[in-house]
């Protein structure tokens, strides 16, 4: 049985539910995106023409909700349904969007570019911990107006494992779904098998901007599944209780749901988020609050009395350090977030309040996603007896009898998660002897093993060569002639 963790009471869930209906009639919902609008007000929805506050019927979040897909899947390269979204399933992938890299050698956060992103993608693509690879960080080595798609392009060149992404503007969202059609050798192709989900956020308090709306138009219209990241942020940007922050964050998801199946009914939409709390003595959104850990835990309880897919961000730390802080944070809220059955958990080798990545801290966090891993598959019954039948030899009381039974060696492997030698459990001598290191001195070795061992995934030359024409055209667009390490990848 798979053990399960729960913060909110039925009765409680019901009062969000409610008064989350009653935030989308009053004060209702900004809309800025004009297409959402019209949608809004041919589904019979007040628009406020000076405002452009739409009030939100109840009626149509429940009928939006029936043609919302409760399950669906995420496929690698080879077209194998690799992600499941829906009831209590779990996956992990990298936190995306980082701005800045530890560097392993002089701890400094520096500006990440194409080779930074490429790090990450080797790392996470031999870590079977992450069910998908993530558009990790922004390359700010190629113009802004390409980033979001280039980020895409290196990801489908590194890896074969479904993508999680998103974008920051409505032409690149188009872009990037384009994209994928051209890899997959047709939009219906892409549809059938999708390989990537995209985070679009609305903006806190109860506001769908012009490129978040957009974003989920876009994303229905061309069926590839949308993963709403709602962040209300406590006591800042939304009520400063829980239940408060809560209930917004329902509305604003309900609201994303509308907007996302007014374009489509039926295309695929996760109930995800990053909500925080706001640290009122240093003005910071940390998210390895506790408390943001138990926000994320709440929300996804609402989502599934509804029955929907869902996300969140945990597995993340603010401390600067790949240290004993960013293991605590990080291994804590991992753990909580497995335990709460969400179907995707983002966040996993970030630093910095999600500003910084590191690899080092994406080898450290796969351990401790194996920890939650093992966790949620419980306590399970392997042998007839419990104990007694371990007892039918003769054992002479001095201990080590167990370790001569077939039967250890036939069950320990499943019983035990065997963690990488990123984990210490050596003798002090033997730890003394291999250089006496902490865990992020080994995760730097981890890390040299992984680069040293990568191969890039063999790719249709006919796809890559489709993919190259795609990326080099935006390129040109963007008035760049070739783009950082192009030449490396040409296809032969």
């Amino acid at each position: 049985m798979q053990p399960k963790l729960t913060l909110l009471s039925d009765e409680i869930i019901a009062r969000i539910l409610g008064e989350a209906y009653e935030l989308l009639l009053k004060p209702g919902i900004k809309v800025q995106n004009a297409e959402a609008r019209e949608m809004f007000a041919a589904a019979g929805v007040i628009v406020d023409p000076k405002t452009d506050v739409a009030q939100i019927p109840a009626s149509l979040v429940h009928k939006a909700l029936e043609s919302v897909p409760r399950e669906f899947y995420l496929y690698d390269y080879d077209g194998n349904p690799t992600v499941h979204y829906g009831g209590d399933s779990v996956h992990f992938d990298p936190g995306s969007s980082g701005i800045t890299i530890l560097n392993p050698e002089t701890l400094e956060h520096d500006t990440t570019e194409t080779e930074h992103l490429i790090r990450l993608l080797k790392v996470a693509e031999q870590l079977p911990q992450y069910d998908a690879q993530s558009t990790a960080v922004i390359c700010h080595d190629v113009p802004k107006e390409i980033q979001d798609s280039y980020r895409l392009y290196l990801v489908l060149l590194h890896s074969k494992k479904p993508i999680v992404t998103g974008a920051f503007t409505n032409k690149t969202v188009q872009e990037m779904i384009d994209m994928l059609s051209v890899f997959a050798g047709s939009a219906e192709a892409a549809r059938e098998k999708p390989r990537a989900i995209f985070d679009v956020c609305p903006a806190p308090p109860l506001i769908w901007s012009n490129f978040g709306a957009g974003n989920l138009i876009a994303l229905a219209r061309a069926g590839v599944p949308a993963e709403i990241v709602s962040v209300p942020l406590s006591g800042a940007a939304a009520p400063v209780t829980m239940l408060g922050t809560v209930t917004q964050h329902t509305a604003e998801c309900f609201a994303g749901i509308v907007i996302h199946q007014l374009a489509h009914p039926g295309s695929p939409v996760v109930w995800g988020g990053a909500a925080a709390i706001f640290d009122m003595r240093k003005g910071a959104t940390p998210m390895g609050a506790v408390e943001t850990t138990m926000l994320d835990c709440s929300y996804a309880q609402v989502a599934k009395t509804l029955n929907m897919p869902t996300h969140t961000y945990l597995g993340a730390t603010d401390s600067k350090l790949v240290d004993a802080q960013a293991g605590l944070e990080s291994g804590i809220s991992a753990m909580v977030g497995a335990l709460s059955g969400i179907n995707m958990i983002s966040g996993s080798g970030m630093l910095d309040f999600l500003a910084c990545h590191s690899a080092e801290k994406l080898v450290v966090d796969a351990e401790g996603i194996s920890m939650a891993k093992r966790m949620i598959g419980g306590v399970k019954l392997h042998t007839d007896t419990l104990a007694t039948g371990f007892f039918d030899h003769n054992i002479d009381f001095k201990g080590g009898d167990f370790l001569k039974q077939k039967a250890t060696m036939q069950l320990f492997r499943e019983e035990q998660h065997l963690p990488s030698s990123v984990i210490d459990r050596d003798s002090i001598r033997a730890w003394k002897a291999a250089g006496s290191l902490d865990a992020f001195g080994r995760a730097k070795l981890r890390v040299n093993e992984l680069l040293a061992s990568y191969k890039r995934p063999e790719i249709d030359p006919a796809q890559e060569r489709r993919l190259h024409a795609f990326m080099l055209d935006l390129t040109k667009k963007a008035g760049v002639d070739i783009l950082p390490l192009l030449e490396h990848y040409q296809p032969a």
